[in-house]
């Protein structure tokens, strides 16, 4: 197993996405809303190097964000 813990893996968690001209972003300032096209309970959408791997939901402990795996996504050849 030691060499397992050498492989680095981007972990990558996303609440929702927007779609917007860069010239919109660029005029945005402090305090700007960007809205999402998730709703509050949809899932979150976890990929491990730019693949979907799991769907989850955020939880708070402690003060602390975490993310909770619900439901796997790994595709099966």
């Amino acid at each position: 197993m030691n060499t397992l813990d050498n492989i680095e893996v981007d972990i990558t968690v996303e609440l929702g996405a927007a779609t917007m001209p860069i010239h919109h972003l660029l005029r945005m300032g402090r305090g700007a809303v960007i809205e999402l096209d998730a709703m509050e309970n949809d899932p979150l959408k976890i990929y491990a190097n730019n693949t979907l791997v799991a769907r989850g939901e955020v939880s708070v402990e402690e003060g602390h964000l975490r993310v909770l795996i619900s439901q796997k996504a790994f595709k099966r050849g």
